[in-house]
Parts: structure tokens; sequence; C-alpha cells
């Protein structure tokens, strides 16, 4: 429990039973008629934040994660846990004042020295999303040459698909299509997410199975829907013959042509897609008239309603794997199953990890639709309303939604010192 620090207590005693797969449940749970409410809540408890994940999984030699904070402060600050139904029958659960006041202080000291950017005003500094940078460190000659192929067609089998296809520039780093079309006309089954901002995702893909974005840039051009070639070898054969490029190339890699080298050149030029500067960013720096007040407001309603609670840091998303059907059951009310509904469950082959996916960032969100792992949703209202009863819990008023979508308008930012350009959802 040494990374909860001073809250660690408070959390053994009063979060762990319901967030924890190794806790021992009291022995009422036994009992027919609680045992199926318990089993229940127990279960509702791990799906919406598996504090194991924190002890014990993938992250114990990181600080708590960002979500997870993000989670911790909308609970605490809106009064929600313990459930009241917990603290009737365990009286001494209830969070005290004292107990608010520790675990937003450690929250606000948290978040500050691990994922604050140092942009931000003082009094936007403890906002769950914080401003990008202008840029990152990168090798320029590396970017160069990233740059060339991640435009090049002859990473594909038949020299007709780029990575450029599926994230135009033009179209904020996606394709606006439901599915990707990739060689021969083949589609997949799963929407093509942004480029931009992709550096700052804690992993890569819907279902994260590129742990960063030199192994992501090597999934499409093996990959038999998308670019199709068999091996690096075709590839690297292709672009042997350009000697123009392989004088380039050579002077950087010493070794010459190969994937792993190809995909380390992508995944530098690929830091540098960032969008600084958007309207929202300039607020969080202390510019209080980068928004509108009725914008302003929106970003309060999107804290209201839980959106921040997975949307956070940066990216505003990109840092977490939730559940599509976490308060609802989104995928049988859809209808149509599709091979990658399986989600985070299609990598790890963890039965506990299906329907998981990893939370878009929603920078520039205004110019990628369609949304969704799926690409079902056309219209930024439509997305805050799915979310809202599948993720949130709660049916969010049309004059709200409105306000939120007004908010996350105010995403859209800069490459290269000019607005990102591409096509607007409707509303």
């Amino acid at each position: 429990m040494e990374k909860f620090a001073d809250v660690s207590g408070i959390v053994l005693e009063k979060c762990m039973a319901c967030h924890s797969r190794d806790y021992d449940l009291p022995f009422y749970a036994k009992i027919p008629g609680i045992k199926s409410i318990i089993e229940k809540d127990f279960n509702d408890g791990l799906r919406a934040m598996d504090l194991n994940q924190e002890l014990v999984g993938i992250n114990k030699n990181s600080p708590v994660s960002d979500p997870t904070l993000a989670k911790m402060e909308w609970v605490i600050t809106n009064d929600t846990m313990p459930p009241a139904k917990f603290t009737a029958v365990h009286w001494g659960s209830k969070v005290t004042a004292e107990d608010k006041k520790i675990i937003l202080n450690w929250v606000k000291e948290t978040r500050a020295a691990h994922y604050a950017t140092g942009l931000a005003s003082p009094e936007h500094a403890n906002e769950p999303l914080q401003p990008l940078p202008d840029k990152l460190p990168a090798n320029p000659d590396k970017v160069a040459l990233g740059e060339k192929l991640f435009n090049d067609k002859r990473l594909s089998q038949d020299n007709t698909v780029s990575c450029a296809t599926c994230h135009a520039f033009d179209k904020a780093g996606t394709d606006n299509k439901r599915f990707s079309e990739g060689v021969r006309k083949q589609v997949g089954d799963i929407n093509a997410p942004t480029v931009f901002n992709a550096v700052f995702n804690v992993k890569q893909f819907w279902n994260g199975r590129a742990a960063d974005l030199q192994e992501q840039a090597g999934g499409p051009p093996l990959n038999p829907i998308e670019m199709a070639c068999q091996n690096w070898d075709e590839i690297t054969a292709k672009l042997a013959q350009d000697p123009e490029l392989t004088a380039q190339f050579t002077a950087v890699y010493k070794d010459g042509w190969s994937g792993e080298n190809i995909t380390d050149a992508i995944a530098e030029y690929e830091k540098t897609l960032i969008t600084p500067n958007s309207r929202f960013d300039k607020w969080l720096k202390g510019d209080s008239t980068a928004i509108s007040a009725y914008e302003q407001e929106g970003y309060q309603k999107f804290k209201q309603y839980r959106c921040s609670s997975c949307h956070v840091g940066q990216s505003v998303g990109g840092q977490s794997f939730e559940y599509m059907d976490l308060k609802k059951d989104y995928f049988a009310e859809r209808g149509n199953p599709l091979g990658s509904d399986s989600g985070l469950e299609g990598f790890t082959k963890n039965p506990l990890d299906l329907h998981k996916f990893k939370v878009p960032n929603l920078r520039n969100v205004e110019l990628t639709a369609p949304y969704l792992h799926d690409g079902t949703v056309e219209t930024l209202d439509e997305a805050v309303r799915i979310m809202g009863i599948y993720l949130s819990g709660m049916e969010v008023p049309e004059s709200d939604r409105a306000q939120i979508v007004a908010f996350m308008r105010t995403l859209t930012g800069e490459f290269n010192g000019k607005p990102l350009t591409g096509e607007k959802a409707d509303k």
C-alpha cells in the first residue's frame, strides 16, 4: 500500500472490500438472498475500479494512475462511496469529513508530483485535464525519415496504402470512416483512432496490444487486411531499391534497412504529432477569455457526469482501459456483434477483460467522427448520450449534452502552428 501513502488506512478500511479481488468477503455474504446482492456489488465495484491493478498488477512499480486519482476524487467529492447500503451494515465505513480532506489532498499532491505538466496556471493546476506541451524532444534526422515512411505506400503489399491513408492530416489524423479500407479494398471491423497525440497513450490500439508507438507502427504493414505484407524482408527489398532514400536511411541507421529501424523512425516522427494551443489549453494556462462562460459550464458538466474520471491528463484520455458495458449492456442493445467487441480480452485472453477498451483521447474530437471502437456514432451529442448511459450510469439531458459538446469543441488544437483541419461533426 506504499503508493497510497497517507490514505492507505482509509483505502484498506473503506475501499478494498469492493475494489480488490483478494479481499475476504464477510460471513453474511453466504446467506441466500444477501449473497446475490453482495456478489453483484462486489463485481460492479471491481469493474469500476480494480485497486489490485494499482497494487500488484502491471502498474505496481508506477505511481497510482491518473484515472484512478480522478475516480477517487469524483466519488469523494460527490459522496457516492462507500454506498449507503454498505455503510448501513458497516457502521465505521462512512467517509468522514477528515477522510475526505486527506484523500483530496493526497489526490492533489500525487497529481502534482506525477501528472501535472507545469503549464497550467495556479488556479487550474489541480484540474484532471492538463495543457499539452508545445513539443517533445525528438531526433530530427529520424523524424525526417519517419515522415517519409509514414507517407510511403511501399509499406503495403500492392503499393496502394500508407500509414497516412488511414491517418490523414486533413482529417485530424483519421479517415472519417467507420472502418478503414486496406489493400484490395478489404475492410476491418474497428474504427481507426487519430494518430495525433497518440504519443501520450499508455498503450496503443483499442485493445492495448502494442506497448508503444514503435510496436504499433509494426502492426499494420503485416496485417493481412490492412497493408498485407508477408514480412519485413518484403518491405525492405522494395525500399532498398530507392538509392536516395537508402542513403538517407543508412546515414541514420548504420545497420541499414530492417523492420525495427523503420518502425523506430516512424515512432520518432509520431512523437511530433501533437496539437497544443487549443482554446481550452489557453484557458488552463490562465487566459480566462479563451473559452466562453457557456463552454466553461460545459467543462463543469463534463466533470459532473464523470467524463473526467476516464478522459484525464494532457491527452484527455488514453490512460486506461474501461468497460464499454460498465453500467448497462451496450453490446446487447446495439446488436450486430463484431469481432472487435472483445476489446482487451482479444489481446490478453483474460475473460475479465471482455468489453474493456482503451479510453480514446478527446483532443480534436470534433474532427474525428465517427466515434467509439465500432464507429457507429456520427455526432458528439450521441457520443455523450451513450457514454452517460453505459459508462457513467446517468441520463444526460439534451441541454447538458449541448454544453458538454460545446466544451469538447474547445479541445481542437494546432499542428505546426496552424489550426488543425478536418470536417467538424454536425452536433
